[in-house]
């Protein structure tokens, strides 16, 4: 079996009722060549597009468990597309993630992007793709969840720099 035939194809998609509002994202993950697939999903109770876009693809490497593994991630988000291929990303650890939102999920992302190796492809969203179209209705879905079962995305609800409520 060749490096190709264990390549593993995930699909992420986010999605947000309101931007900042409940939140959710749609994970599937696929081994090219293989008829294995699984598909994720969890629903936040105050978040951003953006943060789901992220945290999509966070937790979806986070799944993986083969070490140094090749990966392709399709998504329909050119923030995070265009923050990798255009190398936004070097330039934002170079000024230590300095002045650019989300940086907790960056830094996240750029650990975890280190442990394998991995190429993003940008895919338009709302297009038919049937793997993007499920991705949206995965994380359309938990972020309708009722809101005592959404997470509580804690980066966005009390940043690093946040100090705790007293009251």
């Amino acid at each position: 079996m060749n490096r190709k035939d264990n390549r593993i194809i995930i699909y992420t998609d986010g999605a947000c009722k309101g931007n900042p509002g409940p939140g959710g994202y749609g994970i599937i993950m696929t081994l090219e060549n293989n008829p294995y697939r699984k598909e994720f999903s969890k629903g936040f109770r105050l978040t951003t597009n953006n943060r789901m876009e992220l945290l999509a693809i966070i937790d979806a490497l986070k799944k993986v468990k083969r070490k140094n593994a090749d990966i392709v991630i399709v998504t329909d988000s050119k923030y995070v597309s265009d923050a990798i291929n255009k190398g936004w990303l070097e330039k934002w650890k170079m000024r230590a993630f300095k002045r650019i939102k989300n940086p907790d999920l960056w830094k996240e992302l750029d650990r975890l992007l280190q442990q394998h190796q991995v190429q993003f492809v940008w895919l338009k969203g709302h297009n038919g793709h049937p793997e993007n179209e499920k991705c949206d209705r995965l994380a359309v879905k938990a972020a309708s969840a009722p809101a005592n079962k959404l997470n509580i995305d804690k980066g966005y609800e009390q940043p690093p720099d946040t100090p705790p409520s007293l009251f």
